[in-house]
């Protein structure tokens, strides 16, 4: 796996490098003949608060977990938790959906075929539904605009059509009180 590690307010010892490359490891034991991995970590001290975000792309799936405590170990911890928990229910996500391709499967198939159906407990709720369908023109805009829409209607959030770019773009609001901008890349 490689690591991109950075630090604010913090100089990243041996030690601490070691700690967070072991931990983040950790979770490349989940895919096993994936394409090497990549994980972007952030440790970062703000007053008494140790803030660890951690980003990890493999294969086209990124995660991503943030931790906040009163101590840096602790918060790698806690993200790497984060993390794995996120992983099971995506892999129980693509098992569930393989189990039910097979039922069809076998349901469609003759009765003198029978093609092994492994059960286990799901410890994660049933798939989203969607409840509520929205369509509206978008007109393009500059980023500083589509804020500022986003700001009018009390959103978190904007889906724009950005004049510069000619594409659709997303800007949100953080953590922090400032925006973030998403821009796809295919």
């Amino acid at each position: 796996m490689k690591f991109i590690i950075r630090g604010k307010n913090i100089d990243i010892t041996n030690a601490l490098k070691d700690y967070v490359e072991e931990k983040v490891g950790k979770i490349e034991r989940y895919f096993d003949n994936e394409p090497p991995m990549e994980a972007h970590v952030s440790l970062e001290v703000e007053k008494e608060r140790h803030i660890v975000e951690v980003t990890a792309y493999i294969d086209g799936l990124i995660l991503r977990g943030e931790e906040m405590t009163g101590d840096m170990y602790a918060s790698i911890d806690g993200v790497i938790e984060k993390l794995e928990r996120q992983i099971r229910k995506y892999k129980t996500k693509i098992n569930r959906r393989i189990r039910e391709e097979r039922r069809e499967l076998k349901e469609s198939l003759a009765d003198n075929v029978t093609i092994p159906i492994e059960e286990d407990d799901d410890e994660f709720e049933s798939d989203p539904k969607v409840v509520k369908t929205k369509k509206f023109a978008m007109k393009p805009m500059q980023v500083k605009e589509a804020i500022m829409q986003m700001d009018l209607l009390n959103h978190d959030f904007f889906v724009f059509f950005n004049a510069a770019t000619e594409e659709v773009n997303v800007v949100y609001k953080r953590k922090a009180g400032d925006y973030g901008l998403i821009e796809p890349t295919f």
